[in-house]
């Protein structure tokens, strides 16, 4: 089976119709990863008892006549950061290498009431701190498009599933762009919803005011079948919202949407062919008859210190829980030669041997910006800035609908080009962090069909939507693909 130009829409219609089962399906994954795998390293955790069983099920309840919804026995990837119930979750690092979930994540839970698959769990940088998927504990995950060039992060892993026709959707989360960058480099769409749109219980935090749980998909339309069977406010997450996110919008109205280019996204720094290929997007979008408008957001060039200042602080306290007494601890501790006790020592073995160089980075810094003194040099002026960002974005959205912007500055790098530079690799996330700060939907969409094997590398371009209106970045990227 070629699961290449296959989308959700289409492998329901098949299963339905019974071209194929869902335990086939699934058996030839698993032996395509199986083989294939071992280069791209996109799986960190395979769960083939789990997956056939679920497969079995749709397989039974098609035998018997029940209606399936279009999610049934689809099968999916999930970043190691999201709990399911009696699998490992160790969010890239070996301080959670041992710890199996008791209970799912909120998105698990209704992915599972809707009949999908879950193939497995995903590499990703160790607690989503990274821009290449490089900083993982458990190995480095190659671009199918090149593998001598990392697929983007920190959702690697997931993004590399979906690329490498494994699965045909994944899910992984974005706290500064580790859906849309990744999405750029490996030529798949990428959807961050807007904040709040969609649980994060069960997600196991970085930075709590701007991660974001969505979709990797080969298609807008999968994108959006995906989040709408995951959106919804949930009892669990108070930042959580009750929202229409699909008021009607036929396509006359689509088309009268008007789209922004902000003068700061279109900069020097742009290499040649993503500047080329996101010039070719806008010249598709204005064959349809959209129409642009330049538009500044001036504020957009403090983004990355804001975010390198926030940011850090919430990953100090979100990580502080991971102490070595809870979820996974060192076995066999002995006495301390320095005079230590031996919850210090456990302390010292769990946070300074088994954190990443990144992770102990992130800490340090976000310790330092909220420490006594410091705080309000930092920690609440980057806070004031965040929220110009967000004035900037409401000032633009008074007179377009959309914006548009490249996602990243170049295709994806080789590996090992920025591993020993972390400022170079903080600027991967420089047109994405914004997106973030504001809390926006934001989509990354391939300027045009790649083919794994080729000579190019793909090229994406971001649709930017205002709060809760996904529906507009969907029908504009709906519209793109048809062309």
């Amino acid at each position: 089976m070629h699961f290449n130009d296959i989308t959700i829409k289409s492998f329901h219609d098949s299963l339905k119709n019974g071209e194929f089962k869902a335990l086939e399906v699934v058996r030839e994954l698993f032996d395509k990863i199986k083989k294939e795998d071992v280069k791209i390293h996109s799986f960190l955790t395979l769960l083939e008892e789990e997956a056939v069983e679920q497969a079995e099920r749709v397989d039974l309840d098609l035998a018997s006549g029940k209606n399936i919804s279009i999610l049934s026995g689809v099968p999916l990837a999930i970043k190691d950061n999201m709990l399911i119930e009696g699998s490992r979750a160790t969010a890239g690092s070996r301080i959670l290498e041992n710890y199996v979930s008791s209970y799912d994540a909120t998105v698990v839970g209704k992915l599972k009431k809707e009949g999908a698959i879950f193939l497995g769990k995903t590499n990703m940088d160790e607690f989503a701190m990274g821009s290449s998927t490089e900083n993982s504990a458990f190995g480095v995950t190659r671009n199918p498009y090149d593998l001598e060039r990392v697929p983007g992060g920190s959702s690697g892993g997931s993004v590399a599933a979906v690329a490498a026709n494994f699965a045909l959707g994944a899910f992984g989360s974005d706290t500064g762009g580790s859906i849309r960058e990744p999405a750029a480099f490996c030529g798949v769409v990428g959807f961050k919803p807007t904040y709040g749109s969609v649980s994060r219980f069960g997600l196991i935090a970085m930075a709590s005011s701007l991660d974001q749980i969505g979709p990797f998909a080969k298609t807008v339309e999968d994108a959006e079948i995906l989040f709408d069977a995951v959106r919804g406010e949930d009892p669990f997450d108070a930042t959580s919202v009750k929202k229409d996110f699909f008021p009607e919008n036929d396509l006359k109205k689509i088309k009268e949407l008007r789209i922004g280019l902000p003068k700061e996204y279109f900069i020097d720094g742009l290499s040649a062919d993503v500047k080329n290929g996101v010039e070719e997007a806008i010249a598709k979008l204005k064959t349809l008859g959209f129409k642009f408008k330049e538009i500044s957001l001036p504020h957009t060039k403090y983004a990355l210190s804001v975010y390198y200042i926030i940011m850090p602080a919430e990953v100090s306290a979100n990580l502080a829980r991971f102490d070595g007494i809870r979820y996974d601890r060192i076995k066999d501790i002995s006495e301390s030669k320095n005079g230590r006790s031996m919850l210090q020592e456990i302390y010292f073995k769990n946070r300074g041997e088994r954190f990443g160089a990144e992770v102990r980075r992130r800490i340090l810094l976000g310790t330092f910006v909220l420490s006594a003194g410091y705080y309000d040099a930092y920690y609440a002026k980057a806070q004031k800035v965040r929220q110009l960002v967000r004035n900037d974005f409401d000032e633009a959205f008074k007179k377009v609908d959309v914006i548009l912007t490249p996602v990243t500055a170049t295709s994806a790098f080789k590996i090992g080009e920025k591993a020993d530079d972390p400022l170079a690799m903080y600027l991967s996330d420089i047109f994405t962090i914004p997106v973030n700060l504001a809390g926006l939907p934001g989509i990354s969409i391939p300027v045009k069909k790649y083919e794994i094997g080729g000579k190019e590398l793909p090229i994406g371009f971001q649709l930017i939507g205002k709060h809760f209106r996904e529906a507009d970045i969907f029908g504009i990227g709906k519209q793109y693909e048809k062309i």
